[in-house]
């Protein structure tokens, strides 16, 4: 069991993702339905964490990795988060657990964990310990370790989508240009990392696969980051948009219209 444990707990959470969510979408509601694209995406982002981890990605060389990473820590996470399975999850529970679960997330852990800041050291710091240091040897040699720095690619991936672009309830959340700036900061670590990955493969990579490798993280993450920027402008357009269209408030101590 113990040999093919990072095979077999991967599968049996894809498996109880794949039965959760469509059973929460199924449960009887007086709301309207819940919409058939936010559960075409959960599939589509299982689908591709499966096929990053259990997949042709996860028992190649470092370019098949790199596939494996684009999946993994970004086009999953972003398709997960846009199923909204938090927003899901509070419609399907009790009136006593929904309320829990909102304190939850209004509790200071939660309120620490979501901040941008947090959000980007998690991920592009996971990053640049992963592959600049020996760490990256050890995790494909070690099925454990290989198995725990998916869960936090995964887990980080999913955590920065959500806390910029998320459709779920955030109490918290960072004003847009926080959100932007923070952005803009992991985009710069995680392209400065490539580079150096260019030029200074990481051990036990040749040379030759980690160029090829880090072009491919490289110019894959600038596409993926070009998502999150075009749906971070969006909200940003409907906020100033919203902001426009709400009618002017009359001054203190004087009436909303002039006497006639």
């Amino acid at each position: 069991m113990h040999e093919h444990h990072h095979v077999a707990l991967p599968a049996l959470l894809l498996l109880a993702g794949a039965c959760g969510y469509p059973a929460l979408v199924c449960l009887p509601r007086r709301r309207r339905p819940w919409p058939w694209w936010r559960t075409a995406t959960w599939f589509a982002g299982l689908g591709a964490a499966g096929w990053a981890v259990l997949g042709p990605p996860a028992r190649g060389g470092f370019v098949a990795h790199s596939a494996g990473h684009l999946l993994l820590g970004m086009l999953a996470p972003l398709l997960v988060c846009a199923a909204a399975p938090v927003t899901l999850l509070l419609r399907g529970l009790p009136a006593g657990g929904a309320r829990r679960v909102s304190r939850l997330l209004r509790g200071a852990p939660a309120t620490a964990l979501t901040h941008p800041v947090t959000a980007v050291l998690l991920n592009a710091g996971g990053l640049w310990l992963l592959y600049a240091t020996p760490l990256y040897r050890v995790a494909v040699t070690d099925p454990t370790v290989g198995l725990l720095a998916h869960a936090h690619v995964f887990a980080a991936g999913c955590l920065l989508t959500a806390v910029l672009v998320g459709p779920d309830p955030m109490p918290h959340r960072a004003a847009l240009p926080v959100r932007a700036a923070a952005l803009v900061a992991f985009m710069a670590a995680h392209g400065i990392l490539m580079k150096v990955l260019y030029a200074h493969p990481t051990a036990g990579v040749p040379a030759g696969e980690a160029q090829r490798g880090a072009a491919l993280m490289y110019y894959g993450g600038d596409a993926l980051d070009l998502v999150l920027l075009v749906l971070l402008g969006l909200r940003w357009y409907r906020a100033a948009g919203r902001t426009l269209s709400r009618p002017p408030a009359a001054p203190t101590g004087s009436p909303a219209w002039p006497p006639r």
